[in-house]
């Protein structure tokens, strides 16, 4: 692995206008990359805060959220969210910059199985996308129907550092409904992934038809999320 110059990176990112660079799709990230002309990007979200708790009153945390994105794919590769505390934000931070070398040899690691496995990946098979429903390709098409709808859980890490994103995933359908393949192809880390994947994956669907004959299709879902005060753990 090379490490690119780090102005020339950035004024490349930068050049790709995004309302929140943490929530990408596979598309723009993909163009992120191209600009760039790299492998893989980091993303980091870092930040030192004040909290308290029923254990103690008053300390410090600083955290940083890593988002290692492959250019190829555009998909987030790895995730990681390293967390200190201390009475002191200064005392904080200085024990995250220490974690700086365990974290990046841990992420190189990763890497390497990541890209072992991108290389191998078998190029899926075409199948027909829901069209739009004033285009002929819609005409007598029943696109496929979830017999019941899961809501994904907002999770605990997306409650703690009050995460606002939208998670996007494709879901590949066979003649019978039955689901074949999921890629989430608008992601944004702590956890939220996850919780659309394997909620999506609970679902039961009645088949897309044509002409009353069923066939294969893919969807794509979207699932917004926000923290609501009220919500316990």
């Amino acid at each position: 692995f090379n490490v690119l110059d780090e102005s020339l990176s950035e004024t490349a990112f930068r050049s790709n206008a995004f309302e929140n660079p943490f929530n990408l799709s596979t598309d723009e990230a993909k163009n992120v990359g191209a600009a760039i002309g790299c492998g893989y990007f980091l993303l980091v979200k870092s930040a030192t805060q004040r909290r308290s708790s029923f254990q103690k009153e008053e300390f410090y945390e600083s955290f940083a959220a890593v988002y290692v994105v492959s250019s190829r794919t555009g998909r987030l590769a790895v995730w990681k969210l390293q967390t200190f505390e201390a009475a002191k934000p200064e005392k904080a931070e200085k024990l995250l910059l220490d974690s700086t070398d365990n974290l990046a040899s841990e992420i190189f690691d990763k890497l390497k199985i990541v890209t072992k496995s991108e290389i191998s990946e078998k190029t899926n098979r075409k199948i027909e996308e829901v069209p739009d429903e004033n285009i002929p390709e819609a005409k007598n098409l029943r696109p496929p129907l979830p017999y019941k709808r899961f809501k994904p859980e907002y999770t605990r890490l997306a409650y703690i550092y009050d995460v606002t994103a939208t998670i996007d995933i494709t879901v590949d359908l066979d003649e019978n409904g039955a689901i074949q393949r999921t890629e989430v192809v608008r992601w944004a880390g702590f956890d939220l992934d996850e919780s659309v994947t394997e909620t999506v994956r609970r679902m039961n669907w009645r088949a897309a038809t044509r002409n009353g004959k069923p066939l294969p299709m893919r969807v794509l879902l979207r699932y917004n999320f926000k923290k609501i005060e009220k919500e316990e753990f």
